[in-house]
């Protein structure tokens, strides 16, 4: 029985507790410095503010298609 990468659950996601979340974010810490972290969360924010505006952008284009040609 084959199976690809693709198919194979992240079973080590669920294996995490405190512990290692602390040491995760430990080592963040570490590597980025506390200056650096706040930078990297408001770049991660915008990130994602700017994907959920591209990902809704062609509906509204469709709607708004839509109203210009019911007014014409």
């Amino acid at each position: 029985m084959t199976t690809s990468f693709l198919n194979i659950p992240l079973l080590f996601l669920q294996e995490i507790g405190i512990k290692e979340l602390l040491l995760i974010a430990l080592v963040v810490l570490l590597l980025f410095g506390g200056k650096k972290i706040p930078e990297l969360m408001r770049g991660l924010g915008s990130g994602i503010r700017e994907f959920k505006d591209a990902k809704d952008e062609p509906s509204k284009k469709g709607s708004n298609a839509d109203a210009t040609d019911a007014k014409s």
